[in-house]
């Protein structure tokens, strides 16, 4: 009868089993000290980009309704508000539109840009912005197209 050997090179059952506990616990805090250097540096980029969007999409709208203005002679009306840009709003002959191709945005917050015509801060124009990540207007977060140290807000 033979018996069946083991080849030399196999291990023994207990070297088998996988991790010890103590294995798993110091890969898991290792993961999380990594965790809790890499994460903080993500979420400041992160609201730093949302505010670049915001500051682009200002932009893009006052290019949109600079456009508007020089198209029909006026502003939107703060009635009409930025769906102007988007839809004929009182049938104006001279309406070139849409003057927004993706249509107006959200802010990266998701809520509506505020348009106010004739503006508080531009007298001569119209204020535009966003409530910023706190969503409440008047704050110090707001994404503006005026000065905020002019802001009397």
């Amino acid at each position: 009868m033979h018996r069946h050997r083991q080849p030399t090179h196999a291990r023994p059952a207990r070297a088998r089993r996988g991790f010890t506990l103590i294995e798993l616990m110091l890969v898991m805090v290792i993961l999380a000290v990594l965790a809790a250097i890499v994460l903080p540096s993500f979420t400041g980029r992160s609201q730093e980009a949302r505010l670049t969007a915001a500051k682009a999409d200002i932009a893009n709208i006052e290019t949109a309704l600079e456009a508007f203005e020089i198209d029909n002679g006026r502003y939107p009306e703060a009635g009409e508000g930025l769906a102007a840009l988007i839809e004929n709003p009182a049938s104006l002959e001279t309406w070139k539109g849409p003057y927004l191709k993706r249509g107006v945005p959200k802010d990266p917050w998701g809520n509506a840009y505020t348009y106010e015509q004739p503006g508080a801060h531009n007298i001569n124009g119209f204020d535009l912005y966003s409530a910023g990540p706190d969503g409440q207007a008047g704050s110090d977060d707001d994404v503006t197209n005026w000065d905020k140290d002019d802001s009397t807000r």
